[in-house]
């Protein structure tokens, strides 16, 4: 967090199948396993480009959620089914050591594409929708802290959740 990059808008992605594409890919999967994320976005590690990576293992950042099967979204539009908001914990790799609980769309639908270009559209809800919304935020510029109604519920993980090993790795 303060990395002027991570509150620009990302670029869409053009080409699809490339190399340059593949190793992006292959650059996030390997940071968000090394943190422990839930998933992650192209511009937490430096590229402006509509590409964010979910799912595939359970994370110990959030023990109790359902696992999300992996997916490589690119060009991601979310569209929310119905009005229903649901509040939840977040953390984020960009603000380490945080925790904060966010209002987020219970169910909604995602399209986009794969790295070669196959599109992708699911609906989903709970957690899986949470981190949908979560990721993509970072590619409008948006840092999950921005989206907090209630200050009171932001802080250090060890001063939240003293009993519970939640740190970031």
């Amino acid at each position: 967090m303060g990395d002027p990059r991570l509150l620009e808008p990302a670029r869409p992605v053009e080409r699809f199948g490339t190399p340059a594409l593949r190793a992006l890919v292959t650059d996030l999967l390997d940071t968000m396993k090394k943190m422990n994320g839930a998933g992650i976005a192209a511009p937490q590690i430096g590229v402006s480009e509509q590409v964010v990576i979910f799912g595939g293992f359970p994370s110990s950042r959030y023990p109790d959620a359902d696992e999300i099967p992996f997916t490589v979204l690119v060009n991601p539009v979310l569209t929310p089914l119905g009005d229903e908001m649901e509040e939840g914990w977040e953390g984020c790799l960009s603000v380490p050591g945080m925790r904060g609980v966010v209002p987020r769309f219970r169910r909604l639908r995602y399209t986009g594409f794969d790295v070669d270009g196959a599109p992708i559209d699911r609906s989903v809800e709970g957690f899986h929708a949470r981190v949908v919304q979560h990721e993509c935020d970072h590619l409008l510029g948006i840092l999950y802290p921005m989206r907090i109604a209630d200050m009171s519920r932001f802080g250090f993980v060890d001063v939240l959740f003293p009993d519970q090993d939640l740190q970031d790795d």
